[in-house]
């Protein structure tokens, strides 16, 4: 009976809200045959949505958009439960920075797409590269930004000619169930787009199966290992987002207060579990003092509570094992020598053995601990002195990851040239923990390789074809 009972629980997807450890999505898992079924489907369908005119394409992608954007409200509370953003902010994801995307990579994708003509022109010649889909495309979607992170591959996928094959988080997994909804509604060819609950070996054989054209994956860099060996016995690459320790210079000619209220929201927002959020901040000796003044004013402002509640402003950490994990390495940080600056009293929800967790800020921080170095993924940050831009720059580089940087200064030009000599995927300057559609998503070392977003994003979704036409004998 117990082999039984283990074996049904391993079919099953079981999603545990972190808002009251309540289950709020019970399903069986898909199989291997499923996932066969799926790609026969995405590779029949893929050869006649790759003809679609693109007019017709960018029209099916704006009424997928609309359908989303029309339920802003109703996903974004169903989104909280999921995974514990406050519902305050939830339905910004749909109505704003999802919208934003897919409209602007609608607008670019003819011009992205079009033949490339050599600037040599020949006579008697016509000659031009084409850029042709890849064919089926895999997404690995993560939790945190569920809607946005999806849509950065499958928009511009779809709008390439490609079919797409959806596994999204077992966290999130209602999110997969509403983009399939959407492009329902907005009449999507059946088999363009699919989604599969699957777990972690099933997800290794779909993206290990030679149907599948291109991976795109977001997640932590152990699972990126595993996914370059999933496709290690095909000639195809990966897209992949893997993990980040974002770093922020506050120089001395900053705008103190400009500074503060955006790193404090750039640590804190979605309970510090943002790709691109702030989890190290460098500033100058002449306005350290200030400036963590400042910032630890704000930080208490915060209400720690249930996200469902409108007057919550942070709520819960995705699951308590995470909560558990930060609270580890402050702990760890503290007893090497860190201070909080923080009481915990402050957040009466804030408790061990549950998702809720207090913001927190630690000062007299070295880079011999963890909380510095290794991803945290919470709500917390640790803030150093530094003597001037080269001990920034060198603190900043000094990382397995590098995702986004940036450097919060009046001297634009001082900033640009600190920019140049950060081992970066974005510099911001004057902003962070936000992501322009125009601008490649993309970072160095572990955290990973390949672009999303930008013109580059149809880079790995499709392959190019030369044409040399004599068109005179």
């Amino acid at each position: 009976m117990a082999e039984a009972a283990k074996k049904e629980q391993a079919e099953m997807l079981r999603t545990i809200s972190p808002v009251d450890n309540s289950v709020l999505v019970e399903r069986p898992l898909q199989t291997a045959a499923d996932i066969d079924a799926a790609l026969t489907r995405a590779k029949a369908a893929q050869k006649s949505w790759r003809s679609v005119p693109m007019a017709e394409k960018q029209a099916l992608m704006l009424k997928f958009m609309d359908a989303l954007v029309a339920k802003a409200d109703e996903i974004g509370a169903e989104l909280t439960r999921q995974m514990g953003r406050p519902v305050r902010y939830t339905p910004g994801e749909i109505r704003g920075a999802m919208a934003e995307r897919i409209k602007y990579m609608v607008d670019l994708a003819p011009k992205a797409l079009a033949d490339i003509i050599p600037p040599d022109a020949r006579e008697g010649f016509k000659r031009f590269i084409r850029r042709e889909p890849v064919g089926v495309v895999a997404v690995i979607a993560p939790w945190n930004y569920p809607y946005l992170t999806a849509v950065n591959t499958i928009v511009p996928a779809l709008l390439a000619g490609n079919a797409v094959v959806l596994k999204h988080s077992a966290q999130t997994p209602l999110c997969a169930d509403r983009f399939a909804a959407a492009f329902k509604e907005a009449g999507l060819p059946e088999g363009v787009f699919q989604y599969l609950d699957l777990s972690h070996a099933d997800s290794e054989k779909l993206m290990a199966d030679p149907r599948v054209d291109f991976v795109n994956f977001t997640g932590s860099v152990k699972a990126g290992h595993a996914v370059q060996k999933a496709i290690s016995g095909k000639f195809i690459v990966a897209g992949l987002e893997l993990g980040g320790k974002d770093p922020a210079y506050v120089r001395a000619d900053a705008n103190l207060e400009h500074a503060v209220e955006n790193l404090v929201d750039g640590a804190f927002f979605n309970a510090g579990q943002c790709c691109c959020g702030i989890e190290r901040i460098y500033v100058h000796e002449s306005v350290y003092d200030r400036f963590v003044e400042g910032f630890v004013e704000l930080t208490k402002k915060y209400v720690l509570g249930n996200p469902l509640d409108p007057e919550t402003t942070l709520g819960p950490m995705v699951r308590t094992a995470a909560a558990d994990f930060v609270r580890g390495q402050v702990e760890e940080a503290i007893a090497a020598g860190a201070t909080p600056l923080i009481d915990e009293k402050l957040f009466p929800m804030s408790k061990k053995g549950t998702p809720y967790l207090a913001p927190q800020v630690l000062v007299h921080v070295n880079h011999s601990m963890r909380v510095m170095t290794e991803e945290t993924f919470g709500p917390v940050v640790g803030i150093m002195k530094v003597g001037g831009d080269d001990e920034a720059l060198r603190l900043m580089n000094d990382s397995d990851y590098g995702l986004t940087a940036s450097v919060w200064a009046q001297d634009a030009a001082a900033a640009e040239e600190i920019g140049n000599r950060l081992e970066t995927g974005t510099v911001f300057m004057n902003r962070c923990d936000y992501v322009d559609p125009g601008l490649p998503w993309t970072g160095v070392k572990d955290t990973g390789r390949g672009a999303s977003l930008s013109q580059l994003c149809f880079e790995s979704l499709t392959r190019p074809k030369g044409f040399h036409l004599r068109e005179k004998i």
